[in-house]
C-alpha cells in the first residue's frame, strides 16, 4: 500500500498484535541498481534485524518488469539484511502498469516466471521469496497459469488478491477463485481482498478454504482487526478498540512523523488515515472536516486531545 503503510504505521499496527509478518510499500525497480539509501528509506527496519519494534518480521517488496535488474536489486536487499523478499505483480496503478510493473505483467505468465525465478536465484536459499498477484489483468483467464508460474519459479509462497486489475477495488473480491488456485498449486497460498471485519475473514475462509490471510485496507480502517481475527481463530474474545484509543494512535503517528517532515505533510497523512477510519468510526467523519481547516500540527494536536477525552 504505497504511501500508506510506512514504518511508523507498521510499528503501530504490529504492536497492537495479531500479525505474523508485514510487508513494506513497494520499491519501484526500473533500469538500474538502486542506491542503498532507498532500501533503508522504504524499510528502516533493516537496522533492527528486519523487524518492527514490536518484533514482527518485515518483508521488503520489489516491483519491476526486468528480471535481471530485479534480481540485482533483490541481491542487494539481501546483502543489506532483508530477511524475506516479495515481488509485486498486483499493483493496479495505471502509472505503474505503463512502466511495465505490477498487474500488467499478469498478461505474460512466462515473464512472471522469469522475474520470480531470477529473484529466487539471486538471493540465498534461506531467504524466502514470494509473489503477490491478482486474478488477472482484464479477466481471470490466466489466473491459474500465473499462479503455476510463481510455483514453478520455486517461490516460497504466493499471495493472491481476489480481483483482476480491471476490477480495481470496486467489485467484490472473488473469494471462490482463491480455493481454485490453492487446489492447483502445492506451495502455500495467502488469501487477500475485502477482509474488512472478523465476519469477512470467516466468510473468506469458508468460501476459499484457505488457511493464510493478508490484510490491506481493512487493517488501516480498523487498526485492531488482526488482533480480533487472531482471537476469533483461538475462540477467544477481545475488546474492540474504541474511538478515544484510535485518536491516541493518530497522535502517535503524527508525533513520529514530526521528527522527519513538516506540518503540511504530517497533516496530509493524518487526513489520509481518517479517510480510511471513516469506514469503521463515524467520529472520523467530523474530525476530517475539522482537519480541513487546520494548517499547523499544534492545532491538530488540540483537536485530537478533545477527541481522546
Amino acid at each position: 500500500m504505497e504511501g500508506v503503510i510506512d514504518h511508523h504505521l507498521r510499528h503501530i499496527l504490529t504492536r497492537i498484535g495479531g500479525y505474523q509478518h508485514c510487508v513494506t510499500e513497494f520499491l519501484r525497480v526500473t533500469d538500474r541498481l538502486l542506491p542503498e539509501h532507498l532500501f533503508h528509506r522504504i524499510c528502516p527496519e533493516l537496522t533492527q534485524q528486519c523487524q518492527t519494534r514490536a518484533g514482527t518480521p518485515v518483508t521488503i517488496q520489489l516491483l519491476g518488469g526486468d528480471a535481471e535488474i530485479m534480481a540485482e536489486n533483490a541481491q542487494l536487499a539481501a546483502e543489506l539484511g532483508a530477511s524475506s523478499i516479495d515481488i509485486n505483480f498486483g499493483c493496479p496503478s495505471r502509472f505503474v502498469n505503463r512502466k511495465a510493473g505490477g498487474a500488467v505483467l499478469l498478461k505474460e505468465p512466462e515473464r512472471v516466471f522469469k522475474i520470480t525465478a531470477a529473484v529466487r536465484k539471486a538471493v540465498p536459499g534461506n531467504i524466502p521469496v514470494s509473489a503477490k498477484i491478482r486474478l488477472g489483468y482484464e479477466s481471470t483467464e490466466l489466473a491459474l497459469e500465473n499462479a503455476r508460474a510463481v510455483e514453478a519459479a520455486n517461490a516460497s509462497f504466493i499471495t493472491v488478491h481476489a480481483r483482476t486489475k480491471v476490477d480495481g477495488y470496486k467489485h467484490p473480491a472473488r473469494w471462490e477463485w482463491l480455493g481454485r488456485i490453492d487446489d492447483a498449486i502445492s506451495i502455500p497460498m495467502v488469501a487477500n481482498g475485502d477482509i474488512n471485519s472478523v465476519e469477512d475473514f470467516l466468510r473468506c475462509k469458508e468460501i476459499s478454504g484457505c488457511q493464510n490471510f493478508m490484510l490491506g485496507r481493512g487493517a488501516v480502517a480498523q487498526p485492531d482487526l488482526a488482533r480480533q481475527i487472531a482471537a476469533a481463530q483461538s475462540q477467544k474474545t477481545t475488546t474492540v478498540m474504541q474511538w478515544h484509543e484510535i485518536t491516541h494512535l493518530i497522535t502517535e503517528l503524527a508525533k513520529a512523523m514530526q521528527t522527519e517532515t513538516d506540518d503540511l505533510r504530517t497533516l496530509g497523512r493524518l487526513k489520509q488515515w481518517l479517510v480510511y477510519l471513516k469506514k469503521q468510526y463515524p467520529q472520523a467523519v467530523e474530525l476530517f472536516k475539522q482537519f480541513r481547516h487546520v494548517k499547523q500540527f499544534s492545532q491538530a494536536e488540540e483537536l485530537l486531545k478533545t477527541q481522546a477525552q
